[in-house]
């Protein structure tokens, strides 16, 4: 069984189930997924984001998230959902959600289930890519295991 640790900061949509469940061809399958919780961090790096990309109605709303305890209910629901849809395709999936340190929790996740890969899937965030700072060029230093980065769809593509 190939294992991968997913990381994701929204639910999946039917695109992205799709597409991390088909990676491996006929090969089974199991997930370790790992979501966190936006909330009040990167705030800036997000409008910043939201302004390179041309959605400034987006950057102005930035603030509008939940920040702390109030950004965890609707995470564990969007790892649940999440979960449900991979298993729903056949694949093993379990998964927590990450408040704090989240390389930290991504390198231990990886040693303890001695994990293949890694795939981070997330918006597009340009500002944190151009300085190296996403989960997926951090990770790339850290965990051992080849990291996969794939942009997550929307539920509007």
């Amino acid at each position: 069984m190939f294992t991968s640790v997913l990381m994701i900061e929204k639910p999946l949509v039917s695109a992205d189930v799709e597409l991390v469940t088909t990676l491996h061809g006929d090969e089974p399958v199991s997930f370790v997924v790992l979501m966190q919780p936006r909330g009040d961090q990167d705030r800036l790096l997000r409008a910043l984001d939201d302004v390179a990309l041309g959605e400034l109605e987006d950057a102005v709303h930035e603030g509008d998230e939940p920040e702390g305890d109030e950004a965890v209910r609707p995470a564990r629901l969007a790892l649940e959902h999440s979960l449900k849809a991979l298993r729903e395709t056949g694949a093993g999936a379990d998964g927590q959600i990450i408040e704090k340190h989240p390389l930290d929790v991504l390198t231990s996740v990886v040693a303890d289930t001695r994990a293949d890969e890694v795939i981070v899937l997330t918006a597009p965030h340009l500002v944190e890519e151009f300085f190296h700072r996403d989960w997926a060029s951090r990770a790339r230093h850290r965990v051992g295991v080849p990291v996969l980065k794939l942009f997550a769809h929307s539920d509007d593509d």
